[in-house]
Formats: C-alpha cells, structure tokens, sequence
C-alpha cells in the first residue's frame, strides 16, 4: 500500500503500550510477536501508524522508560528479529511505525552508569551523567533542593563498597533513571548513532520523551520554595525544563531524519503549557510535531476548549506545523474516567472523540480508548508497579490503572490477551471481556464502531485532517465549526438539550456520538453531551 509524504500532518497515530497490548507466549507480559499478530485488527480500525513505548532492555523500574541498551530488545518483549518482521508486517498493511528514543536519562544498569560508579569524581565515565559534590561540611546534603517528578529527592550519594558516601547523581524521575549530561559531547554522538541505528532499520519516526529536558541550567541553582517538581511546567519556570540548549539537539537530530528518505517524523513529548513555547520546538528546521498537553488535560468545557483549540492553532500555524490532539495516554487517566466515569463518562468521551477528530491536523489514541475502556481504579495494593507509588511514600498509586491489559475476547480472563490460563502482569477487572474488541466489533452504537466509522470518515472526506476550520454561531456551552468543503461538526458539551442552527438546504447526519434525530427546518436539535458531523 502506497504511504503518503507528509503523512504526520493529519495521521491517526495508535499508542501501543507494549507490556499490555498482546502476549504471544503466556508470560503474561505484551510482546513484539504479539503486536504483530493484532496489527490486522488495527489496519481494520483505520489508523495510519502506531506508536511503540519502550521494548529496549531494561529493568522496568519504570515501564521500560529506563534503558539499559538503546539497541537491543528486551528478552521478554522479544528480539530484534521480532522487531523487524513487525516493522515488516506494518508497513505491508501500509502502517507506519514510530517508536521511543528516551534520551534524558538512561537505566542505572546502563553500561556507562556502571562505569561511572566504578570511576573516580571527575573522571570521563563521570562526565556523561550529572555527579556532583554535596553541600555541607562532609557533602551530605543534596547538591540542590530539586525534587523527583516521582516524589522524593532528585538527588541520590553514592557509596563507596566499603560504605563511605561520596559524589550525588541527579536523577529528574526514578533513582534508577540518572540523568544524562548533554553537555558531553559524547552523549550526543551516542545519541545521533542510535538514532541512525533504527533509521537504518526502517522505522517510520520517533516519540522523543521529555523532549523539554535533558539540559539544565549549567549552575544547578535551588527552584524556588514551594515550586512543585512536575512534568507540566505550567507558569514555573523550571531550570531543569524547557532550556534553550534542547533547540540545538533537536537541529541536529532534524538533520539526521531528513537525510533519510520516507517522511522519517520526530514527534515531541514537551510538557510545555504555553502553546507559543511549545510551537518554538516545531519551527521548520526542529521537530515536526508536540504532543498537545494542554489539550489533554483542558476541563470538559466549551470555552475553555475553544480557547485551547484557537491557541494551538494560532501558534503552530505560525511557525509552519500542524497540530496534534490527544485524550489519553499511558500517562495520565483515561479520559472516560477523567471526564466523570460511567455512563456519563463514557457519553462525554465518545462526544470528546469526535470532537478531536475533526479538528485540524493529527490525532494519538491510545490502545484501549477504542473500547471505550475506563481507568482501573481499584488494582490490589500489592500489584501496583508505578515508582511514584512507593516513592510517594504509597500516596499516589500512580499510573498502573490506564496501564492494565487489553480485552482481546469475552469470557474469563485474560479476555484473549495472553494464551488461555495466563495470568497479566496488572490483574483485569472482572467482566472486562464485555468490553472487548470481540464483544463491540460489529456492534451498532459499540464505541469501537464509533472510532472505525469516525476514521473511515477521516480519510474519505476531503474536509477532514489537515487544513482550516471556521468557528459558527451556537449556543451557549455548544462548539460548533465548519471544515471546508461542507462538514460541520457540533458538540454540546452541556447537561441540556440544545438547538444547533443548520441553515437553509439539505444536510445529512454523517456520525453521531450518540442518538441524534435528523435536522428539521433548518436546526439540529442536539442531545446533551452529544457530538454531531454533518454533510452541508
């Protein structure tokens, strides 16, 4: 199948968690073999490309996000010859492939980390993370009060065998994630060779995480008393975030990229709020597109949206690049439990899909949103894998309940995810399977026919992806927008019923998120929480 250039401009990019997609082999665990066996599924969905975390070796001290070899499978996730009849397989069901580079911090059981232990204070193995001497009479204070997105101290002493401590290293997330120093110049040679390593292997782009650190402010200085240690940055200025120098690396990289041929995409995990900031990483000579955060975690209201949506498009638009939407991912809560769970919960997402995919530019889903799955709430204490569990001191459970496995199949557990008899590395919620792919798909008003029909739309309506939107007159609490030539979509995102102005002529109810009578003398009478697309 024919693949499309600049095909990042208006892609439906699907997230596959690796350790919770499909296990081929009983472990209980998602594999490569796995993903590969379901790519069908998700050509049959309607997506353009998928999205890969982490498979690399690792010890999962957080979900594979902390890397031991940048070049080389995980033995549990499968081996490279997995890798490549994926890639193979993908791009035969014109698929495209993105995966992970994880370039802030490695795994401290990363080759260069164990050298550097084993180094002396100030030696070239050392160079490459950030080690520094504490403060106070014998160094035992933290070199700075910055403090873990995980909760605790960003600091962690060394300790000599014998027991004597020594020099700090700075760790933004887990203690067995060191941050890396950029200002190495080897650190950025090993960087461009990874990069070109699985260029050379076929894949179609990656997802930088946390695109907005990896340079910190070179004098380390204290952020200010109370200042919240978050990914988000929001009005802080941080000086571990959002550093000048990351603009350099992202140059080089885009050159790396563009001297492959095929569209290779970089796409950036930058936890910027400001969408002006945001849009300085996608200038024409840097990355091609940032997931929207402030779009993700905007409330369910309409103006609060439509401010959103006017902000990213105004910036982006500004420096050349299209604008990607997103509801969920491994992240954060899924969004049918963020916005309010249940029935109630479930409407408002099925209207908040349609809403994301008629917008201008390109969509990320995450596995699962399809089914209209729910955030795992109540996953047992002694199951939970999260650092930020113990790490907070058992405060905050973390991430694990969007992590949980897929329902593949009704029945028991697990629901067609592993073979018959497995037991999921996180425990599936009794009656899962009811939400399975087997249990929706063919089933009129399943959300999973919903996401099929609305991507089929996407791609047979000149309208639809990239391009201009105009704002219509509507209701108060109602957005509604026209795409040329002749689509509108309306979403009424409050409690009551409301009239939506049609307009003189024929027009047809193309999808609806939920039951939607046809337009009637010229107005759409629109159902509560409800999103509509129509043909004018």
């Amino acid at each position: 199948m024919a693949l499309k250039s600049q095909w990042w401009r208006d892609a439906a990019i699907y997230q596959i968690y690796v350790r919770s997609f499909a296990d081929s082999n009983g472990d209980g665990e998602g594999d490569l073999a796995g993903i590969r066996e379901r790519l069908p599924h998700l050509a049959e969905l309607g997506v353009d490309a998928v999205w890969l975390t982490p498979f690399y070796v690792s010890p999962l001290a957080d979900g594979g996000y902390d890397v031991a070899d940048y070049r080389d499978v995980d033995p549990r996730f499968g081996t490279l010859a997995d890798f490549d009849a994926l890639l193979a397989t993908a791009h035969e069901l014109g698929l495209r492939v993105i995966i992970d580079v994880v370039p802030n911090h490695s795994s401290s059981a990363h080759r260069w980390f164990r050298e550097a232990v084993a180094a002396e204070p100030g030696s070239p193995a050392r160079s490459r993370y950030i080690f520094r001497d504490g403060k106070g009479p014998d160094g035992e204070q933290p070199p700075n009060n910055w403090n873990s997105i995980f909760g605790g101290p960003a600091w962690t002493r060394l300790k000599r065998p014998d027991g004597t401590p020594e020099q700090w290293y700075l760790h933004l997330f887990d203690a067995e994630q060191p941050d890396f120093d950029w200002t190495s110049q080897e650190v950025h040679d090993e960087f461009d060779d990874v990069l070109r390593f699985w260029l050379d292997r076929g894949v179609d782009g990656f997802r930088i995480d946390v695109a907005h650190g990896m340079v910190k402010d070179p004098a380390l200085p204290d952020i200010a008393e109370g200042a919240k240690a978050d990914l988000l940055d929001g009005s802080t200025s941080l000086p571990y975030f959002d550093q000048d120098g990351v603009h350099d690396i992202y140059r080089r990289w885009a050159a790396i990229a563009a001297s492959y041929p095929g569209d290779r995409t970089m796409v950036a995990e930058a936890w910027v709020e400001d969408a002006e900031r945001v849009a300085r990483y996608l200038r024409p000579d840097e990355l091609h597109q940032a997931f929207n955060f402030e779009y993700l975690t905007s409330p369910w209201d309409a103006g609060h949206l439509r401010a959103v949506i006017d902000s990213s498009l105004t910036a982006n638009g500004a420096v050349g690049a299209t604008t990607s939407w997103v509801l969920s991912n491994h992240d954060v809560t899924r969004h049918v439990t963020r916005f309010g769970g249940g029935e109630q919960g479930l409407r408002r997402a099925r209207a908040a899909t349609m809403l994301m995919l008629a917008l201008p530019g390109a969509v990320y889903m995450y596995q699962g949103e399809e089914l209209g799955l729910p955030e795992v709430t109540d996953l047992p204490d002694d199951a939970l894998q999260d650092p930020t569990w113990e790490r907070s001191g058992r405060t905050d459970r973390g991430r694990d309940g969007c992590r949980v496995p897929l329902p593949w199949e009704d029945g028991a557990a697990p629901y067609g995810f592993g073979p018959e008899g497995t037991a999921p590395w996180l425990p599936q919620p009794e009656g899962w399977g009811r939400l399975s792919r087997a249990s929706q798909r063919g089933v009129e008003g399943s959300t999973l026919e919903l996401y099929t029909s609305a991507l089929r739309l996407r791609r047979e309506l000149d309208a639809l992806g990239d391009g201009a939107m105009t704002w219509l007159d509507a209701p108060e609490g109602v957005l509604y927008f026209e795409r040329e030539p002749g689509v509108r979509c309306a979403v009424n995102l409050t409690g009551e019923p409301a009239d939506v102005t049609v307009g003189e002529g024929d027009s047809e109810v193309l999808l609806s998120s939920g039951p939607v009578a046809a337009p009637s003398d010229g107005t759409l009478a629109l159902p509560a929480e409800t999103a509509v697309w129509l043909r004018v």
